[in-house]
């Protein structure tokens, strides 16, 4: 058994962790072998041993290639292991939410009509 796959069968049992590692496997479909490797070890360094993670540590490889003064160049350059999970990175690309807040005005409504008819409510009965 490989570190990887001993870490991921650890992290989250024999049967997630190895279809954890299969979904890694995958991403060699779109992602270049080189930077599946370091995203791996990105990944397993910092115990954040998804599918998600490692592709997300390896686009960063990759577009640290691309872009040699963004951050993420510095970040390999330092050595250090920062992961962004891809649930948070998509929250962060979200925009922004202009709705208004719902009002609830509506339910008070109902609440004084209901004790202006009467209404006995018994506990535990029908309504």
């Amino acid at each position: 058994m490989t570190p990887r796959w001993a870490a991921a069968v650890k992290a989250h049992g024999d049967t997630a962790g190895t279809r954890a590692l299969i979904e890694v496997l995958l991403l060699a479909r779109h992602v270049s072998h080189e930077h599946l490797v370091v995203g791996l070890a990105t990944a397993l360094r910092t115990g954040a041993l998804t599918a998600d993670a490692v592709a997300l540590e390896a686009r960063k490889v990759a577009q640290a290639e691309d872009e040699p003064t963004g951050t993420a160049a510095r970040a390999s350059a330092t050595g250090e292991a920062t992961v962004t999970f891809l649930y948070e990175w998509r929250l962060a690309h979200l925009p922004p939410d202009t709705r208004p807040l719902p009002s609830v005005t509506h339910y008070g409504q109902l609440l004084r009509r209901r004790r202006a008819s009467g209404g006995e409510h018994r506990e535990g009965g029908a309504q």
